[in-house]
């Protein structure tokens, strides 16, 4: 690697870490991801960012071995579409009908020039009151990279569980500083005890970037499911 290469991957990783300290400011997220959007893809690239094969891979095992649909007519939220780089994977096995919600509208316009996506929406905080996306819309919701620190709080797992149908799927990706960090489990042990979702398969130590690993998250939500809106005192 050249030095100059070196000098902007380090950058690039400074400036992941100074996000992460942002404690979920929506506006401060908002303008680093602003500012980032046109050097995004090659930035993570440089890193070894190789979580959104993961999570549409995993999407591809679900669909196969337990959704009878065709994957062409499997309906996928990609929650926290950045770029497009999950999208772009999903679309490559053979996944058609993907929308894409996401914090930075300029990230959006990046996902929506790959072509891959139905529709895609930008100014969406998952730590937010609920969208305005209908209960029960999608078989399949996928996040990568949005369980991180400084990023979407634990509870934003509820909007994901919301909009996934009855014997849906939510597959998500967790950096193992935030597990560690946050009350992520206590909140996963919430939703299953209301109902609202079943761990179905929790992929520990995964690959994710160099300089840490994830893990990888499949919850089904249940024929009769109840998402909780406010959280225990």
């Amino acid at each position: 690697m050249k030095i100059r290469d070196q000098q902007s991957a380090l950058d690039q990783t400074a400036r992941q870490k100074a996000s992460h300290a942002l404690d979920t400011n929506a506006g401060y997220l908002a303008q680093f991801y602003r500012d980032q959007a046109d050097t995004y893809d090659l930035d993570v690239g440089r890193m070894g960012y190789c979580g959104p094969i993961i999570v549409a891979e995993l999407a591809a095992a679900i669909q196969t071995a337990y959704l009878a649909k065709e994957r062409a007519v499997i309906t996928i939220l990609d929650a926290g579409c950045g770029t497009g780089l999950v999208g772009l994977q999903l679309k490559r096995l053979g996944f058609q009908l993907i929308d894409g919600i996401d914090l930075s509208e300029e990230m959006a316009e990046k996902a929506r020039q790959t072509g891959v996506y139905r529709h895609v929406r930008g100014d969406v905080d998952l730590n937010g009151p609920p969208s305005d996306y209908c209960s029960a819309s999608y078989d399949i919701t996928v996040c990568c990279g949005v369980f991180v620190l400084g990023h979407v709080q634990p509870k934003g797992l509820r909007e994901l569980a919301r909009v996934t149908r009855p014997n849906g799927f939510v597959i998500a990706s967790t950096r193992k500083s935030y597990v560690e960090a946050t009350r992520f489990d206590g909140e996963v042990r919430r939703l299953q005890d209301a109902g609202a979702l079943v761990l179905a398969q929790r992929l520990n130590d995964g690959r994710y970037i160099a300089e840490e690993d994830a893990h990888y998250w499949v919850f089904q939500v249940p024929e009769k499911a109840s998402v909780p809106t406010e959280e225990r005192p």
